[in-house]
């Protein structure tokens, strides 16, 4: 079922033989940047307007009641709440351990550098609703979000027409198991810009969505698009394509499980990446046999079908685990397990992945729910340079300098010399001007 590319023998560079699904969000800044525009001259009818358009259905208020949150909780079967509880415990306890300290280094005697780490005051939180709705993603943005200390919070997710134009219960009732209260019915492009710009929200303009400083979550390529456009305006977290996994697998591996990971990666979206990358040819073939036995009998099997016969997913030999690495260095998946004998010591030489999943009972899908760990991962190669989302995503390191009068005056004449020599001669001027007779 899946494509195979043969590395054996070596190449010199894995990133070229490894397509990815592609997201022109170029062309789709242009696209969206006249509703953009709307919605930050005229707000709430530009904004109801793309909801009827987009959505087909736009409550006439945005925002939903709080005592519709709070109803929602108690609508929800109750292994589902259980599972959402302890998602939010065990998210709880690896973002509380994220926490920075204010650290102050002394440079000199009298001079001292502290380093605070401020949270952002306001946060949008994107919460998706096309193929499937997300409870557990509005659990991934808040949980590191309130262990920040952020102040503010409030949460956009598309209107459902099964819902009378409000989000989908399940995802108001994660907001209120976390206290969240502030959840608007506005999704798209024109629920990145309501958070950009703010906006009243009711035909009165009576009530109004303050802006936001930071917006995070997921979203299709028009949220994506919005991101890119509005970056400056607000700071975003990451422009998150099509999901992916990429497990680095040996002949110790299960088939049944490899195969099992790939389609469940693969049924979030027909642009979904599925990579497998051995040395094992035998593995190779019984994963394929295991994925037209499972795919047949999935729920969402045309979906995971196409993405995984898509050029995007595959399976890809190489000569050895060594080998391997390198290619799965080079892809820096979102999701990464490592499936191998010894599977902790090949993770630890990982350079380049969102998240690593080690061993054999440790899949992809406990990562999204219940691992503790953050699912709004980097896709794309972003992996290279970005991590996922986490307190640190939420926090600002300011620097507070703190000199005496002698620090200053030991160190002027540095000061003085490197203005002088980039011929910005007022800088030094505003040491000299506090030492008379003593900066030169």
């Amino acid at each position: 079922m899946l494509n195979r590319i043969d590395l054996r023998g070596g190449v010199r560079d894995p990133r070229r033989l490894l397509p990815r699904a592609r997201l022109d969000v170029s062309a789709a800044v242009e696209r969206i940047r006249p509703l953009v525009a709307e919605v930050r001259e005229h707000g709430y009818p530009a904004i109801r307007a793309a909801s009827e358009r987009f959505d087909g259905v736009s409550p006439a208020v945005l925002r939903v009641p709080a005592e519709m949150v709070a109803e929602a909780e108690g609508t929800l079967d109750p292994q589902v709440r259980a599972a959402l509880v302890e998602s939010i415990d065990r998210a709880r306890r690896v973002h509380a351990a994220q926490r920075r300290s204010d650290h102050t280094t002394q440079v000199v005697p009298g001079g001292t550098v502290t380093e605070r780490w401020l949270p952002v005051d306001r946060v949008g939180l994107y919460v998706p609703g096309g193929l499937a709705m997300y409870p557990s993603t509005v659990v991934m943005n808040v949980v590191p979000a309130q262990e920040a200390g952020v102040r503010s919070l409030v949460v956009v997710s598309p209107p459902q027409k099964d819902n009378g134009g409000w989000p989908d219960p399940r995802v108001l009732a994660a907001c209120a198991l976390l206290g969240v209260d502030e959840v608007y019915a506005v999704g798209g492009a024109q629920a990145v810009a309501m958070l950009a710009y703010g906006s009243s929200v009711d035909p009165d303009g009576a009530t109004r969505c303050d802006p936001v400083d930071l917006i995070t979550g997921p979203g299709n390529i028009w949220v994506t698009a919005a991101k890119r456009l509005l970056r400056g305006v607000v700071g975003i977290d990451a422009e998150a394509g099509p999901t992916e996994i990429a497990i680095l697998a040996d002949h110790t591996a299960d088939p049944v499980h490899v195969a099992a990971d790939l389609i469940s990666q693969a049924e979030h979206d027909p642009l979904a990446a599925s990579v497998l990358v051995t040395p094992s040819m035998e593995l190779a073939d019984a994963v394929d046999r295991e994925l037209t036995r499972q795919v047949a009998a999935a729920k969402h099997t045309e979906r995971i079908g196409t993405a995984l016969t898509g050029e995007q997913s595959g399976i890809v030999l190489v000569d050895d685990l060594a080998a391997g690495l390198r290619v799965v260095d080079a892809y820096a998946a979102e999701h990464l397990e490592i499936q191998t004998e010894n599977a902790r010591e090949w993770a630890l030489r990982v350079r380049n992945a969102g998240a690593i999943f080690v061993g054999a009972w440790s899949p992809v899908s406990l990562g999204d729910y219940c691992a503790g760990s953050n699912h709004v991962l980097p896709t794309g190669g972003c992996a290279r340079h970005s991590s996922g989302l986490s307190v640190q995503s939420f926090l600002r390191g300011v620097h507070l300098v703190e000199y005496t009068r002698d620090a200053l005056r030991e160190v002027a004449p540095h000061v003085v010399a490197l203005a002088t020599v980039e011929d910005l001669p007022a800088h030094g001027q505003a040491v000299s001007v506090r030492l008379p007779g003593e900066a030169s």
